[in-house]
């Protein structure tokens, strides 16, 4: 079967993780993608592990791409620029608001020269605002965006940045389904245009169903986020840890069966997701010290015959090997 982007070109000129991962996701549906650094390389060849030159960190988020190595600021380096782009679909940038028009890239400029070239540019911040020229990394987009503060450590209360580049990911996910839609469009009226991602508007977006969720209603104080702990939470078992989510009551009255325990959503602050919600300590308090008499391997088998959902914590080398 043809990939669906078969046939499309992209230009990546973008580094680090955000624009990289989004151009080789394209790659993935089948695009062509040509990446171009600059004469120093990626920043992501230097992060990790790696052999010889290549980090495992730059192949992940360059995978399928052919790459090319330029002095950006140099004159020959337009000329090769635009020859590239006089056969491409598909630009992506991510650099700070003002490189591109420094780099004889102007936004204008290239609209008017190739009218069916989809420009992407993933930025921190946007393109205006105060916010727009400075740098931006995942850690800082983690925090400015609530997702530290809706990590706390459990003993000190302090936000906690993910260990993983999950801003950088979100806008790369989002930044490749925008330029999907922007060829789409364009399959329809023949134009180029201009796809704008800024990783905080990806990030906040992302929480809004859930870490968020408590400012849906625009016109009234935002109520006070429920217990996640009630319905989801990572247990100490007898020979490891398992994570179990149990939002309907039915899957909460069979976890409780599976543990040995039917009776235990008779209790009122059990009753209902919303009375759980209200009781969090209360329902960890709970089941802790019932998930802890039990091997990962029997939770499973129990949980899978009660119809409650459970997985053990895989370390990362187990991921690999689990079927």
């Amino acid at each position: 079967m043809t990939p669906p982007l078969h046939g499309i070109r992209i230009v990546d000129l973008s580094a680090v993780f955000s624009g990289p991962m989004a151009a080789a996701l394209l790659s993935d549906q089948g695009a062509e993608v040509i990446k171009v650094e600059s004469l120093d390389g990626d920043t992501t060849r230097n992060i990790g592990p790696a052999k010889g030159d290549l980090s495992a960190s730059f192949i992940a988020a360059n995978r399928g791409k052919r790459n090319l190595a330029i002095d950006l600021k140099s004159p020959a380096a337009n000329e090769v620029l635009h020859a590239l782009l006089a056969q491409a679909d598909v630009l992506i940038e991510n650099f700070r608001p003002g490189v591109m028009a420094r780099l004889g890239l102007a936004d204008e400029a290239l609209a008017q020269r190739y009218p069916r070239l989809i420009r992407l540019s993933i930025t921190g911040f946007g393109a205006d605002g105060p916010r727009a020229a400075d740098k931006a990394y995942d850690a800082v987009i983690q925090a400015l965006g609530g997702l530290a503060a809706s990590q706390r450590d459990p003993a000190t209360g302090a936000p906690v940045i993910l260990a993983s580049t999950i801003s950088d990911k979100v806008t790369a996910l989002t930044a490749a389904q925008a330029v999907t839609a922007a060829l789409f469009a364009r399959s329809r009226d023949g134009q180029g245009r201009r796809v704008e991602v800024a990783m905080l508007d990806a990030t906040v977006a992302f929480q809004w169903p859930d870490a968020m969720y408590n400012h849906v209603w625009v016109n009234d104080a935002p109520p006070a986020l429920p217990e996640f702990g009630a319905t989801q939470r990572v247990y100490r078992t007898a020979d490891g840890y398992v994570a179990s989510m149990v939002p309907q009551q039915a899957e909460f009255n069979a976890m409780c069966t599976a543990l040995g325990q039917p009776d235990l959503p008779k209790d009122p602050r059990f009753a209902s997701p919303f009375a759980r919600y209200r009781h969090g300590p209360q329902v960890r308090a709970a089941i802790e010290p019932l998930m802890a008499q039990f091997d990962n391997a029997t939770l499973e088998a129990r949980f899978r015959e009660h119809g409650a959902a459970l997985g053990r914590v895989n370390e990362r080398p187990e991921v690999i090997s689990d079927p």
